[in-house]
């Protein structure tokens, strides 16, 4: 009869999974699942840190709809290996982390790197297991494929201890299953559906606020057909950037505050009542707002804030129901209504409040300077990956997204150090897009060896770091004995990140002065490979001053 090894097994049944690349960092004992993959046809994408590489499965997940997989080497990997689990299971990303694991027979023992993985993994993700045998191999890599993308998408773990990589099995013998099908898609309701439209026809101030559930759920097209023929305004969330594109009339999110507050009926579509979101709680909304909510999650039904209407079920199923009843009305939201005229003047006054420092030649450059010829230079159907403080937040608001699933960033939890993995899977899941990825100078050094990764398989992702050398404004210098006189978040100022990426062969631009920012960007993306543009921006640069201290 013939053999098969838990290596090869567990790659031949990632493939059947409709998992095509797996990444990682090799060692014991799971360098052999890695060489067994790319002999079974899956690309190995070997990164510098257990969390690069997790963060770029579920990014890799989000992107591509099945999940996206990562291996870990026992113990201190898998420890590693869960801050992209974690951020994975908060973002609702479907990904496989696969951590390997002593022997078996000396769990208990003090085994090298021994841990209680299945344990530790539990908590950050929908399913987690031990694998006891290598026969069953396929039937935990189907289960936790299924658990991923079923229901709430989100992240799955699954323990290989070394003499099951290292074991064989008779293939008869080997468990068959299937490869998981692609979720169902559930509808609500159809009396749920008429009280939706019922109350967003009464409503004065309706408003729709987009999640990045309703990416997920590949439901773009949909959504802009049903906000198109309601003209209902909406605010996305940041990662539901470009489910509806940026520069779309309707878009309220230049008065995001007026339009959250005022609302009278708000529109949950694929989006949640967290901190994102304020919590659904007043002074950010009326105390009386009425929600309508669309959510795959039940249990996500009246989270922080009662609901009026519950659409439970698929994103892209749901709209397309509303879009089919909405055939037989004839109302749509009247553009000239106070409304709308209220939104659009508050919207006016802001990009007036923000153009000085727009048009503000004077260097080193400001936020918005810097990022006025980023978003003249970036192409339209661009991937952005963006992450840092002041850097990101500013970023989402003066970078433009026109399609769905294409702004990554620190997400539902706030994770620093996802940009060079998300830019990395970003690269891997569509590489006839250009992908950028713009970063503060606190946040690329959490990631930044990854450079040499995207050198190494030549991925010509475009970074931008904004370097105001802190976590937010540091300092000018380094002042004598800095143990005790260095403010807690300063690093050195216009450190040259640049030639890190020159030294592993990738291209590298300095940027002092914000005349020469656009020439070292066109340059940057003419390069054939990755390159990295070191922006140096005033120390006294800042958000736009803020109506309410708790928008700060």
């Amino acid at each position: 009869m013939s053999e098969v090894d838990g290596a090869t097994l567990i790659a031949r049944s990632l493939k059947q999974q409709g998992i095509d690349h797996l990444f990682g960092v090799v060692g014991f004992p799971i360098t052999a699942i890695a060489v067994a993959a790319q002999k079974e046809g899956i690309a190995y994408l070997g990164m510098r840190n257990e969390q690069s590489a997790a963060y770029a499965a579920g990014a890799y997940g989000y992107l591509t709809g099945r999940p996206g997989a990562c291996i870990v080497v026992t113990g201190p990997g898998v420890v590693h290996g869960l801050a992209g689990l974690a951020n994975a299971q908060q973002n609702c990303w479907p990904m496989i982390l696969i951590g390997g694991a002593s022997e078996t027979y000396r769990g208990g023992m003090g085994a090298f790197q021994e841990e209680r993985q299945v344990l530790i993994a539990s908590p950050f993700c929908k399913f987690a297991h031990g694998i006891e045998s290598v026969h069953r191999i396929p039937y935990y890599v189907e289960m936790a494929t299924r658990h991923a993308i079923y229901g709430r998408p989100g992240a799955t773990y699954l323990d290989m201890p070394d003499d099951i990589i290292r074991g064989t099995c008779d293939l008869d013998k080997v468990v068959e299953v299937g490869r998981a099908p692609d979720p169902p898609r559930m509808v609500a309701p159809g009396e749920n559906v008429e009280a939706a439209l019922n109350l967003l026809e009464r409503a004065q101030r309706p408003l729709v606020l987009l999640g990045k559930g309703m990416a997920w759920s590949r439901a773009e097209d949909d959504v802009r057909a049903f906000i198109e023929r309601t003209q209902l305004p909406f605010v996305r969330s940041p990662m539901g950037k470009g489910v509806m594109p940026d520069d779309h009339p309707l878009s309220a999110g230049a008065a995001r505050t007026l339009a959250l507050q005022q609302a009278d009926v708000i529109f949950l579509m694929g989006a949640r009542l967290n901190w994102i979101f304020h919590f659904g709680q007043a002074p950010r909304y009326a105390k009386d707002v009425k929600v309508i909510q669309l959510d795959i999650a039940p249990e996500e039904i009246g989270h922080n804030k009662a609901t009026e209407v519950a659409l439970v079920g698929d994103g892209k199923a749901i709209v397309g129901q509303l879009n089919r009843a909405l055939v037989d009305r004839q109302w749509f939201h009247p553009k000239d209504s106070p409304w709308r005229q209220a939104i659009a003047k508050k919207t006016a006054d802001n990009a007036a409040q923000i153009r000085p420092q727009i048009d503000d030649d004077r260097a080193p450059a400001g936020y918005y300077r810097a990022l006025r010829d980023v978003a003249a230079w970036m192409p339209r159907d661009a991937i952005l990956s963006a992450e840092g403080a002041g850097t990101m937040d500013i970023g989402l608001t003066q970078l433009p997204s026109f399609n769905a699933r294409s702004c990554l960033n620190a997400g539902t939890y706030g994770t620093m150090g996802v940009g060079l993995g998300q830019a990395i899977a970003a690269c891997v899941a569509h590489p006839d897009r250009p992908v950028i990825h713009l970063s503060g100078d606190s946040a690329i050094g959490f990631s930044g060896m990854e450079m040499e990764t995207l050198v190494r398989y030549n991925l010509p992702a475009k970074i931008v770091v904004l370097n105001n050398g802190g976590i937010g404004p540091g300092m000018p210098e380094i002042p004598q004995d800095p143990m005790f006189n260095l403010q807690p978040n300063a690093l050195i100022y216009g450190a040259r990140y640049d030639r890190v990426m020159e030294a592993f062969g990738g291209k590298g631009f300095f940027v002092q002065d914000p005349k020469d920012l656009r020439g070292a960007l066109d340059e940057a993306m003419s390069f054939r490979g990755p390159a990295l543009v070191n922006v140096v921006i005033s120390q006294g640069s800042a958000r736009k001053q803020q109506e309410f201290a708790w928008h700060s």
